[in-house]
């Protein structure tokens, strides 16, 4: 599997603004915020892009969802709405390749995007 700067975030070899952790996922802050909220949900097990989720990774990806939900929650743009995105490769926007939701918040979020 490639090494990413999420591996090393996991690790702790790099430092970042963790807002969330479990056995399972790992949520920081964005260090480049697109919105005033702005939070990286991401798996400890390296899924490099959604082409890689096989069924076996439904309920991790299921969880995903869940704890961008409660961290909404607790960064108070529940009520007012959020935005939810998975980029995929190149054309897609990704530029990590190691599977990340991205939790934006905090302004009106406009489509498209800009």
């Amino acid at each position: 599997m490639q090494e990413t700067i999420f591996s090393k975030i996991i690790r702790r070899e790099i430092p970042a603004t963790i807002v969330f952790e479990n056995e399972r996922i790992l949520a920081f802050r964005d260090i480049n915020p697109q919105a005033p909220v702005h939070i990286l949900v991401i798996p400890k097990k390296i899924i490099p892009t959604l082409n890689d989720i096989t069924p076996e990774d439904a309920p991790l990806i299921g969880e995903l969802f869940v704890v961008a939900g409660q961290i909404a929650q607790a960064e108070g743009i529940a009520e007012t709405g959020y935005r939810t995105i998975f980029n995929c490769r190149d054309d897609g926007g990704q530029e990590v390749y190691h599977l990340h939701l991205h939790v934006l918040g905090g302004r009106p979020m406009r489509w498209p995007p800009g």
